[in-house]
């Protein structure tokens, strides 16, 4: 996605969201996004919520760089690319961008890019704490996530973790999704 400063000034944003618990996991802006700023933003949530079987992203210059490519295949991830041109090849975050668009993109004059990145973080604070979805039978994403996480753990006799972590059909959506085998999801988006 990208977007403008008041002065006009063009920023870009990478958008990663869990397609199963329809979490948003980050949102960074950035006058530009590399490969290397995919690699940074999943290392960050990769930490806390450990890394997915798959990604699926699109086919941006962010996600066919090399660092991307070398984070999966050290990680053992599998980079799903989507088909050129398909953008419902990834729903999910379609829908989720244009809902961040919307709400908030529309709504709000940026100052600085610091200015964006704290209003955004509010925004997706919003999304994942307070907001009902009817398609995770009316839970907070927050809600769901941490739901399918001790579900999870109680089929594992294990006890749950503080942070909630995606179940086994777990995917990340942004232009990117992730699917995981049991370990917690986590996936990018570009915009």
């Amino acid at each position: 996605m990208a977007d403008q400063l008041f002065d006009g000034r063009r920023f870009r944003l990478l958008t990663l969201v869990d397609n199963f618990s329809r979490e948003s996991l980050a949102i960074r802006t950035g006058q530009r996004l590399t490969g290397d700023d995919v690699v940074n933003a999943l290392d960050v949530v990769t930490h806390c919520r450990g890394k997915p079987m798959t990604i699926r992203v699109d086919n941006g210059p962010e996600f066919i760089s090399k660092s991307l490519d070398w984070w999966a295949y050290f990680n053992d991830v599998k980079l799903d690319f989507s088909r050129p041109g398909k953008p419902t090849d990834n729903a999910y975050i379609e829908s989720f961008n244009g809902r961040l668009r919307q709400e908030c993109l529309n709504e709000h004059w940026f100052t600085s890019l610091e200015d964006a990145q704290q209003k955004l973080d509010a925004w997706r604070d919003d999304y994942n704490g307070t907001r009902p979805h009817s398609a995770l039978g009316n839970r907070t994403p927050q809600e769901f996530a941490a739901m399918a996480a001790s579900a999870r753990a109680q089929q594992m006799g294990t006890v749950p973790s503080v942070l909630p972590s995606a179940s086994a059909d777990s995917s990340v959506a942004a232009e990117a999704t992730v699917k995981t085998d049991g370990t917690p999801a986590r996936a990018v988006k570009r915009g």
